[in-house]
């Protein structure tokens, strides 16, 4: 998997792409498919673990900003879904850890995996743009992906591993609203295919970016490997905001609801 990320990065080099986001858990199947500690074996320190030092001499390389979903071990027996962000020189900027974890049939047991991020939301100033990373089920809550926006974000990437029957119909949905109801761009990016033997489903592939203003610029097939390219006008951003002015008009002091504990 690593071996044909990296002719694909390649790939994007030659078409000078700036920033680059794999997709969830890019070097391997998605194992969360079924409950086995044998997958803990796929864990990995941030950043000093193979892939991420790996990563950091190919964005050094192509002058390429890379976003890198990796199964991370802060220590022994405490694992997240975590996506490093590499800038453009080969420096390590950060990590996003995934605060929202699914457990569900058919076959997304991903608690038995990951504990709940404990990173906030944080966004990296990069070479290129301002970027932060929301990671497959945390597309499904408006609340981070408000603070992204907040925290200054320019483009926010979806890295994801879904299937259809599930949520193919909100694909297309939800992303684009969060575009539209923060003013940033999105990049979804979705795996391909059946992964054997649990076959749990079609990932759906039809990765995509959307525009702030909530239209789809580039996306893919539902069925094959491959690279999305789309040039972003981040001056859309603030002709966007000029006119809808969403963050002007909220009023916080109102939403303590939202943040009160269940009881």
């Amino acid at each position: 998997m690593i071996d044909k990320h990296l002719t694909m990065i390649e790939d994007a080099a030659k078409k000078n792409v700036q920033i680059l986001c794999l997709q969830e858990l890019f070097y391997g199947p998605y194992f969360c498919a079924e409950q086995k500690t044998k997958w803990y074996a796929m864990v990995e320190r941030i950043p000093d673990g193979t892939t991420t030092k790996l990563m950091q001499e190919v964005a050094k390389k192509f002058n390429m900003v890379l976003v890198v979903p990796i199964y991370e071990e802060e220590f022994t027996g405490v694992y997240y879904n975590t996506a490093a962000v590499i800038d453009a020189d080969g420096k390590y900027l950060g990590k996003y850890r995934k605060h929202h974890i699914p457990h569900c049939d058919p076959g997304f047991w991903e608690k038995f995996y990951f504990k709940p991020g404990n990173l906030g939301f944080p966004v990296f100033k990069t070479a290129y743009a301002d970027i932060g990373v929301y990671i497959c089920y945390d597309r499904h809550f408006p609340e981070g992906a408000r603070i992204l926006g907040l925290n200054g974000a320019e483009i926010i990437f979806n890295p994801s591993a879904t299937v259809a029957g599930l949520s193919e119909y909100l694909w297309e949905l939800e992303q684009p609203a969060h575009a539209v109801a923060n003013g940033y761009f999105v990049g979804a990016i979705n795996r391909v295919g059946r992964e054997a033997p649990w076959n749990i489903g079609e990932f759906y592939g039809k990765s995509y970016f959307c525009t702030p203003r909530g239209k789809i610029l580039a996306q893919a097939s539902r069925d094959k490997d491959e690279l999305v390219v789309a040039d972003l006008n981040l001056d859309e951003i603030q002709e966007v905001r000029n006119v809808w002015q969403f963050f002007r008009d909220r009023r916080p002091e109102e939403y303590g609801a939202i943040s009160a504990v269940n009881k």
